[in-house]
């Protein structure tokens, strides 16, 4: 039988430092500052302000697969009376835009508007399976819809009516039927 006044003591070991602990730290109560920056540069107006008004996906199917394409269609003007439409086709978005823009430069008219900003005189045009009305409505602002309301508003024309006379929902062809309509105001 066991001694009931004896009693097993241990002896207390010591407590080593665990390898995986880190070091405990303060908590940071305030966050590092970063160096202010002064106002920021004006950013240079562009000549002509722009809209992309159609962007298709173009699968072309070849003998190893299918190849993908972008089309875009981009109208560009500066409110002043000038603008133009432009296509552009590549295999990458950004490169389909700035084509657009070169094919807009180039196609760009001037357009014979009135001191109110409106036309002399009505005026019908066709282009492929699209056909446009634009008629001089005093007082009465921009009332068109589609890509000819853009085409109107970069052209800085007010004070008209369009009408689309067709039921074609390409916006490039009319766009375009816009643009061919106001050549004929010169």
């Amino acid at each position: 039988m066991a001694d009931a006044t004896t009693t097993e003591t241990k002896a207390p070991e010591a407590v080593a430092p665990k390898a995986t602990e880190a070091p405990s730290r303060a908590p940071r109560t305030t966050r590092p500052s970063r160096p202010k920056r002064g106002p920021k540069a004006p950013r240079e107006r562009q000549e002509f302000e722009q809209r992309i008004i159609e962007i298709r996906r173009v699968v072309r199917v070849v003998s190893g697969g299918r190849r993908f394409s972008f089309s875009v269609a981009m109208v560009i003007g500066d409110q002043k009376g000038r603008v133009g439409v432009g296509l552009g086709k590549a295999t990458d978005t950004a490169l389909a835009i700035e084509k657009a823009i070169r094919n807009a430069k180039k196609n760009m008219i001037t357009i014979k508007r009135t001191e109110s900003g409106s036309i002399p005189f009505d005026v019908q045009s066709r282009m492929d399976s699209s056909e446009i009305s634009l008629i001089p409505s005093k007082g009465r602002g921009l009332v068109a819809g589609s890509a000819v309301r853009t085409v109107l508003e970069f052209g800085g024309v007010t004070d008209i009516v369009a009408k689309i006379l067709t039921r074609s929902k390409s916006k490039l062809s009319i766009a375009r039927a816009t643009v061919d309509a106001l050549k004929k105001l010169s």
